[in-house]
């Protein structure tokens, strides 16, 4: 009698099922990832803005214009463009500077995924403090 080798069908069949489940749970997360890869390019933005209106606080003072436009802070399109966003990603929805003993300047830059092709968070804001806040 001739002894076989070889897999069976239903033994190539488990393993195809396994590599299925395998690939259905890591497609989401690795999209995840990708997606936060790809925020990491509009945090640098709103990091770069936000410096930009720290500066612009510190020159106008209470004579500056809140909240002022990107053109006004000196940016260009080319200054924030890049793989995943353009300037026509950012904004500064809300700025504020109090004058006085103890100045304060109170402001929020945000960045939306329009055009972008990632699917979440549809938006990232960045506060005066630092802290980061992510719509879905």
């Amino acid at each position: 009698m001739k002894s076989r080798k070889g897999f069976t069908l239903i033994e190539l069949m488990v393993v195809i099922l396994i590599v299925g489940i395998l690939a259905a749970v890591a497609i989401p997360i690795m999209r995840g990832r990708v997606d936060s890869a790809k925020w990491s390019e509009g945090k640098s933005g709103l990091g770069t803005i936000a410096t930009a209106l720290r500066a612009y606080a510190a020159e106008k003072g209470a004579t500056g214009t809140y909240p002022p436009s990107l053109t006004e802070l000196g940016f260009i399109a080319s200054d924030l463009h890049g793989t995943y966003f353009t300037i026509a990603n950012y904004s500064i929805p809300a700025a504020a500077f109090v004058a006085g003993a103890d100045p304060e300047l109170t402001f929020t830059v945000r960045c939306t995924n329009l055009g972008t092709g990632i699917s979440s968070p549809t938006q990232v804001d960045l506060d005066e403090t630092g802290a980061w806040t992510e719509t879905p």
